[in-house]
């Protein structure tokens, strides 16, 4: 029976849905090579709106699913204010985690062939996170996990040399 209501709850619980848009390219366009490693390597403005009241923090994800071998993780940073309704280029208003390189730091695109996807992934959660800097995407995604009131995302292009 117990399974059957979470069944139910899960069908009826609704997560709302955030903007996530750039100044710098639109959702499924080129990033401009300043942002990459063919540049200057900074991470690029993003603006986020529909941010639910009941917001305590913000988190952004940003990952390389065609990466080979595993998703490239590019940056992790939580416990951003719920006032941002913008990440200005090359800052970090948030506590940085662990991307796939062992930094905490924003890793721009650099896709060793090919044309790479970049999803830049906003979750605003009705917590902030109790996490050390340099924590893990997974261990990220555990802490927030049954605490995103909203969530959002914009998907980049890179392909090196364009």
């Amino acid at each position: 029976m117990n399974l059957l209501i979470s069944i139910i709850m899960a069908t009826i619980t609704h997560i709302a849905s955030l903007t996530v848009s750039s100044p710098a390219f639109k959702d499924k366009a080129p990033i401009p090579s300043k942002y990459t490693c063919e540049g200057a390597d900074i991470n690029p403005p993003v603006a986020i709106g529909n941010i639910p009241e009941g917001t305590q923090s913000l988190v952004l994800i940003i990952e390389d699913p065609d990466a080979p071998g595993a998703t490239f993780d590019h940056w992790v940073m939580w416990n951003i204010p719920p006032a941002t309704t913008s990440i200005a280029e090359n800052s970090a208003p948030g506590t940085q985690g662990a991307n796939s390189t062992g930094k905490n730091a924003y890793k721009g695109p650099c896709p060793p062939s090919g044309t790479h996807r970049y999803f830049f992934k906003v979750y605003a959660l009705d917590t902030r996170l109790d996490l050390p800097a340099g924590s893990d995407k997974e261990t990220v995604e555990k802490a927030m996990k049954d605490h995103v009131l909203a969530s959002g995302e914009l998907v980049g292009l890179y392909k090196k040399g364009s």
